[in-house]
């Protein structure tokens, strides 16, 4: 896999892959590049046409002090050790997307502005995330109830055409991609934790050789779970999808809680909830804030009108203005 050069200097400046040793040197965060492309882009540079230079041309160029040329330097040194990791992920069907690609989700441009993922890893079709379909989400402990339903949507969705957005985790996740890949449908997995492991499972492993899922991630390929890095990944669920769907959710606590009440504030997508007689709490607050109820069991007496009834539901709902990002 060869990476282009802008990506290959915002991996290097934005990500610890290939790092080789331990040092005090940060890389850059969300926080602290976005400022540095808006020098770049002052220069009539691309982040690609840092490579090469040393700091005292870095610091020339861009206008930045000594200090922070001599750190983005020493962040490019590390190209040997880095293009053998990438060789490395190529091999386990891995590749690298940045800001700069072509291929980088439009919609994480669009609805996250600058605050969309400087770096991803995925494997599987690139070409899935950010075609038509639903996210869903709920809690990892589902109830027999939640479950049939999450599956009985997953396999709506695959009649319907439409792509499962979800976050690859027990419960609520793995049923609904899962249902749809069975029912010949595709699935999007958008994870918090590593890729490097969820890739071996035997079935996503069939589905990725297919073509008919594409796994994701904003962290290191290797990464352990975080309860952080799962809430920082709540909105990449939500913004690749059309519409969402909260299956079960607890009250005021948890990242599905989280990721809904974000979703509800901010307007990305129109948020359905579950709606049943034993349904969480957690639901019927979401309902209360302005969620759309999806009932269980389902309205339409064939289920190939899943689409065209959230479509329906959908009407009137306006999207945040689409602005894409810089660098």
């Amino acid at each position: 896999m060869q990476l282009k050069t802008d990506t290959q200097a915002m991996v290097m400046l934005c990500s610890r892959l290939g790092f080789s040793t331990e040092t005090d040197v940060k890389t850059y965060t969300l926080r602290d590049w976005n400022p540095l492309a808006q020098k770049l882009a002052d220069a009539g540079m691309r982040p690609g046409d840092l490579l090469g230079n040393n700091a005292i041309d870095i610091k020339n160029k861009l206008d930045v002090s000594l200090e922070e040329a001599e750190r983005i330097a020493f962040l490019l040194e590390r190209g040997t050790t880095l293009a053998i990791e990438i060789e490395r992920l190529s091999s386990l069907g891995i590749w690298v997307l940045s800001r700069a690609d072509e291929d980088y989700p439009t919609r994480y441009r669009r609805r996250l502005k600058n605050s969309a993922p400087l770096i991803i890893f995925g494997s599987g079709d690139k070409q899935l995330p950010g075609q038509p379909g639903l996210a869903i989400v709920g809690s990892r402990d589902v109830d027999e109830e939640a479950q049939i339903f999450a599956e009985e949507i997953g396999n709506a969705c695959a009649y319907a055409g439409l792509i499962v957005y979800s976050g690859g985790a027990r419960g609520i996740d793995t049923h609904s991609m899962k249902s749809a890949l069975d029912g010949r449908g595709h699935s999007v997995g958008i994870l918090a934790h590593s890729l490097e492991k969820v890739i071996r499972d035997n079935d996503y492993r069939s589905a990725l050789e297919k073509g008919t899922l594409a796994l994701l991630t904003p962290y290191l390929p290797n990464a352990s779970f975080s309860i952080g890095g799962a809430m920082g990944r709540n909105k990449l669920i939500y913004t690749l999808a059309d519409y969402a769907l909260v299956i079960s959710s607890d009250f005021n606590k948890g990242g599905t809680w989280a990721g809904a009440t974000e979703a509800l504030r901010i307007g990305w997508i129109p948020l359905f909830v579950m709606e049943s007689l034993n349904m969480p709490i957690g639901n019927t607050k979401l309902l209360e804030k302005g969620a759309v109820a999806m009932p269980n069991p389902l309205p339409m007496k064939d289920i190939k009108e899943f689409g065209d009834w959230l479509e329906e539901k959908s009407s009137g709902f306006q999207t945040p203005p689409k602005q894409i990002t810089f660098l």
